[in-house]
């Protein structure tokens, strides 16, 4: 071999070297990134972001619309334990959750379990689990009532999601807040993923986009949910938006159009259609803030638990496993809404990578 042959050999064994090792070091990167994800959730999103998202959503929507729930009853294993306990003093409980017409009640479904008191005895928080389709009666949603005007909420931006500028903070609930804590929950889709955007203490990781559903958050900590600058609006006393696809619910009604995702409204093609982990969050007449989970729902689904939880106006947040996380925290002890949720119900107490919200007792 000629010394300009093995130069050329020498040089395109280099090139295929970078061109290998570039990725390599991304994907290390994204392995060794700061948060609690898995290895299979940095795995997925390293792919999304080099150009693999269409990939991982036709494979999404192959896998999950081909898995539907079962008609049966659910698994008890995936109910939660509710616990009895004496009447708490409580002037205005939260309404009795639906039942299934015609269809025997389980052990604790729809029976709300009270969680942490104010000073004067009265609960925070309720939980209780319900079945919002009676084609797929194994199908559970979890249910938290948290009551207006009793805790302070706080949104938190995650040490990959929403980007943007350098957020105060360390993508964890401050250690100060754990004693205080009512709940702790997951946020929205990643920013990639949806056109709204992201606002907390004057900085803005996206702009903020007119009919988006959106979660806000005041200076009193006081935290509702509707349509950018239709129901909510920024203003003076505005701390946090987090928005998040368009409005699944309003005037207490599903809306309309969520089985065929006209101009992708509720995200991606046909993942409106997914049987999978789903989570929303709503309010009700009172501006009492609902959060709803559960897995192998599809969008309608989701919809349909929010309203029957009381829900006047309500939007997704995130889906898939891993994804739906949702703890009640009683005198310092987290439990999680439904015990097939994969994550820990400590998540949030650790830098997470994701944004997400938490609740402390005024």
């Amino acid at each position: 071999m000629t010394l300009t042959r093995r130069r050329r050999v020498t040089l395109v064994v280099l090139l295929v070297a970078v061109l290998l090792a570039v990725p390599g070091i991304s994907y290390a990167r994204a392995l060794t990134a700061p948060g609690s994800a898995t290895l299979g959730m940095r795995t997925v999103d390293w792919i999304r972001a080099h150009g693999g998202n269409p990939v991982i959503n036709a494979i999404e929507n192959w896998y999950y619309t081909r898995h539907q729930p079962s008609t049966g009853a659910p698994d008890p294993a995936s109910l939660p334990q509710v616990t009895v306990t004496k009447k708490a003093p409580d002037s205005a409980p939260p309404p009795r959750l639906p039942t299934l017409p015609g269809v025997p009640a389980l052990p604790g479904e729809s029976v709300w379990t009270p969680g942490r008191t104010d000073a004067n005895g009265r609960p925070l928080i309720y939980t209780s689990y319900l079945r919002p389709d009676p084609q797929h009666q194994s199908v559970v949603a979890g249910v938290a009532w948290m009551r207006a005007g009793g805790s302070t909420a706080h949104l938190v931006a995650g040490t990959v999601q929403p980007g943007g500028p350098a957020w105060a903070g360390n993508a964890a609930v401050p250690w100060q807040d754990v004693p205080q804590l009512v709940a702790t929950f997951n946020s929205g889709f990643k920013m990639a993923d949806i056109h709204g955007g992201f606002y907390l203490n004057g900085q803005y990781a996206r702009p903020l986009l007119d009919n988006q559903a959106s979660v806000v958050i005041d200076k009193q900590g006081r935290i509702t949910v509707g349509a950018w600058n239709r129901d909510v609006a920024l203003s003076a006393d505005t701390v946090a938006v987090r928005q998040n696809l368009e409005m699944i619910v309003e005037s207490g009604r599903p809306v309309a159009g969520l089985s065929r995702n006209p101009s992708g409204r509720w995200g991606s093609p046909k993942n409106q259609l997914q049987y999978t982990w789903r989570s929303g969050l709503g309010v009700d007449a009172h501006g009492n803030l609902i959060y709803v989970a559960g897995h192998h729902m599809n969008l309608q689904m989701l919809a349909a638990a929010l309203t029957a939880a009381g829900a006047q106006r309500g939007m997704q947040l995130d889906i898939h496993d891993g994804m739906a996380s949702f703890a009640s925290w009683n005198s310092g002890t987290p439990a999680k809404l439904l015990p097939s949720m994969s994550r820990s119900a400590w998540r949030y107490t650790y830098p997470d990578q994701r944004d997400f919200i938490y609740l402390t007792a005024r």
